[in-house]
């Protein structure tokens, strides 16, 4: 009989890892700096940054504003489960490290459709009890959610951090961004707490986001979409944001306060199910 983690990886049916089809989590893993990315991933993130070279911050302070969170959760608002959704490449300050030097308990669950990056997870928690990374697609939240590896690590009748960071700016309006977030969220108990990043229009310069996207769309079958802070509002549906509400992401309780003149054109926060 087939093993039920190949069972439900095996219903994705994705084709074979091609090296030469650009992958939103490795351009993402190489502006991050890391080495878990083919040449055609690096051909896409330069030109993109060519065109636009703040993306390689941006992604860092991402990068930033992740661990921010995910410590605020665990250590401040006490929870104990997190489902990191498009979590892509491994890189420096994982969820499962930064939320377990606040809680050694700290579950979590990467997802991610990308192979390779789920192969280094899963490389990376070998040894890790508690905390699994699983291949599905997050358009499907029914199929995440009935995961072998995720019933068995989280407990969804207890509170979960539901965390969507630059994920849903990849999934366009046609494919109900919003209709994604309220089925996960539908799924866990009050309690529960959707953390979020999301790309916005550029106010700085706006030509140079539209001339990067361009260079992005022309390589990666993923589309990129800015919305703006109400439309990004919009898709948390009647959860609670929690203070300082949706902000851009280097001004969400920053540490050397942030000089919102430079801010990134990224909003993120915090909302709570009740």
């Amino acid at each position: 009989m087939m093993d039920p983690v190949d069972r439900a990886e095996l219903a994705l049916s994705l084709g074979e890892i091609d090296p030469d089809t650009p992958s939103p989590a490795r351009i993402y893993d190489f502006w991050l700096g890391g080495s878990n990315n083919f040449a055609a991933d690096r051909e896409v993130g330069r030109r993109s940054a060519e065109a636009m070279p703040q993306l390689p911050i941006a992604a860092r302070a991402n990068r930033a504003f992740l661990g921010r969170v995910v410590h605020h959760l665990v250590a401040d608002l006490g929870v104990d489960q997190l489902l990191d959704l498009g979590s892509g490449v491994p890189t420096a300050g994982n969820v499962h490290e930064v939320a377990r030097a606040a809680n050694p308990e700290a579950r979590v669950v990467y997802v991610d459709i990308d192979p390779v990056a789920i192969a280094h997870a899963r490389a990376l928690l070998a040894d890790v009890d508690g905390c699994e990374a699983i291949l599905a697609d997050l358009r499907n939240p029914a199929a995440v959610l009935d995961h072998p590896l995720l019933r068995s690590t989280i407990d969804l009748a207890r509170p979960v951090a539901v965390m969507m960071f630059a994920v849903l700016h990849f999934i366009p309006d046609d494919a109900s961004p919003e209709l994604i977030v309220r089925d996960f969220m539908e799924a866990v108990p009050d309690g529960s707490y959707l953390a979020i990043s999301h790309g916005t229009p550029d106010r700085h310069d706006p030509g140079a986001q539209q001339d990067a996207a361009r260079s992005y769309a022309a390589r990666v079958a993923t589309p990129f979409i800015a919305r703006t802070p109400e439309e990004v509002a919009a898709l948390l549906g009647p959860l609670k944001p929690l203070p300082p509400g949706l902000v851009p992401i280097d001004e969400w309780m920053p540490d050397p306060p942030a000089d919102p003149k430079r801010s990134q054109p990224a909003y993120g926060g915090i909302a709570r199910k009740i």
